[in-house]
């Protein structure tokens, strides 16, 4: 039996490990969630919301677990307690919605004919969520699709590997019925054999550019709707009227924070000539002032890395840009914790430009590039330059301008004046490699129902 192991970024040991569930226990386990859902998607949509919503809640009293198990499994500092602020706020949000978001749409309610179109649930939703945020990224599928009547089945990845578990046990606590949301483990193998035979009735992965690929290449010819959430190299463009001091604050916090490993962090920085030093030299003071060591000390503002494997891309990445002309400002002697593995001193690069693979590809560690630009157009053709397409971050005093460049720009969503969050409100969707569908928002109840027409003729003669 082959077992799942969570390597903790902490000291490098094996932290928790579970055995991997044989291809027929799997099975089973889908099994019991078809056979479970016709009967909730039947519950009043207020019960399903509410059910949801006591789990939700049965979760944030795990909160003394919840924060040390995170930094233990992926080296998040405790200091910041863990994702409940954006958990909530997604749990809550789509609740709000859920009841505008599934009615039907009335056509006609005549004598003569009942025309509309109803929202029904896809079946089994299997949600493959990722380490980086798992909390929030499982919850933006999981609450909106058990809400839909939909059940679920959540696998979680080996970094994190009690989350998938921990939330079960909350949303069962508070009454959900297990069949109805259920966490497995399983390896790569077992997980594409239940893909291609047709398991699941929507997937919705959040990982790699080549986790996708697997994922497609899975469900070939099955036309099981997928969502996929890959990678991403985001940008953000400073010009000549912005708030300088707002700017560093955000976009530092937006490429550091969890060690940059956030899937709409800012990667690569463009700033306007005339605030580029004064912008370089903020920034490299703001990140200087981070603490790096252990995620269990609450004095700690930077912790490890989830792997040292990640930790090896970041400074990979760096190395080929020094070699190639850029300059690194940080001083590595104000980081002495940094050992070569998952402790990873953060970094502000210059000097750099799109031959270095430090500012095209993926880096998700906590280092980032600024380049100095002359123009809108000169900013708009660096940010497309990727073949990523998540969020792009512009710092202007005028909306529209904004609104002009956004219009420009490849990527799924254009924020103005902040960075690196995630609005309910609206579809949180991408691009290009970053990928395809969209989640949280009505958009996201869509994705996770398929129309159903009714042309009732009420007249025969």
């Amino acid at each position: 039996m082959s077992m799942i192991k969570c390597i903790s970024p902490v000291n490098g040991e094996v932290y928790a490990e579970r055995p991997a569930l044989p291809l027929e226990l799997a099975k089973q386990a889908v099994a019991h969630a078809r056979q479970a859902q016709k009967a909730w998607a039947r519950r009043p949509l207020d019960e399903r919301v509410n059910l949801v919503l006591s789990g939700v809640a049965r979760l944030n009293e795990m909160v003394g677990e919840v924060v040390p198990e995170l930094a233990w499994q992926m080296g998040r500092p405790v200091r910041y307690g863990g994702e409940f602020k954006g958990f909530n706020e997604r749990s809550n949000y789509v609740a709000s919605i859920a009841a505008d978001a599934l009615k039907p749409i009335l056509v006609e309610e005549s004598d003569r004919f009942g025309r509309r179109i109803e929202r029904e649930p896809h079946g089994v939703v299997f949600v493959i969520a990722p380490w980086n945020y798992p909390y929030m990224t499982a919850i933006n599928t999981v609450a909106p699709a058990l809400m839909a009547g939909n059940t679920v089945i959540i696998k979680h990845a080996s970094q994190t590997i009690l989350v998938g578990e921990r939330m079960v046990r909350a949303f069962v606590e508070a009454g959900v019925p297990a069949d109805v949301f259920q966490n497995v483990f399983l390896d790569h193998e077992t997980t594409a054999a239940l893909i291609a035979a047709k398991s699941f009735d929507f997937i919705n992965f959040t990982g790699s550019v080549e986790g996708g690929r697997s994922i497609e290449r899975a469900a070939a010819g099955t036309f099981t709707g997928l969502g996929l959430e890959l990678g991403g190299k985001d940008p953000g463009y400073v010009m000549e009227d912005a708030d300088l001091d707002a700017a560093v604050d955000t976009l530092m916090d937006g490429a550091t924070f969890n060690s940059g490993q956030c899937c709409c962090g800012i990667e690569r920085i463009y700033v306007h000539e005339t605030l580029y030093d004064a912008f370089v030299e903020k920034s490299v003071a703001w990140v200087s002032n981070y603490k790096l060591g252990s995620p269990l000390d609450p004095e700690t503002t930077l912790g490890p890395m989830a792997h040292k494997r990640f930790a090896a891309t970041v400074r990979e990445q760096i190395a080929d840009a020094l070699s190639k002309g850029a300059k690194a400002l940080v001083d590595p002697k104000l980081f002495p914790q940094d050992d070569g593995g998952a402790y990873l001193a953060p970094q502000v690069l210059v000097d750099v430009d799109h031959s270095m693979a430090f500012m095209r590809e993926e880096t998700f560690g906590p280092a980032v590039g600024i380049m100095k630009v002359k123009s809108d157009s000169q900013a708009i053709e660096l940010m497309n330059d990727c073949q990523y397409g998540l969020t792009v971050s512009l710092w202007t005093q005028d909306a529209d301008r904004a609104s002009r460049i956004g219009r420009d720009l490849e990527t799924g969503t254009v924020f103005m004046n902040r960075a690196d969050y995630l609005d309910p409100a609206l579809c949180w969707t991408g691009v290009k490699e970053t990928g395809r569908g969209g989640s949280l928002s009505v958009i996201g109840f869509q994705n996770l129902t398929r129309p159903k027409s009714y042309h009732l003729k009420k007249v025969t003669a």
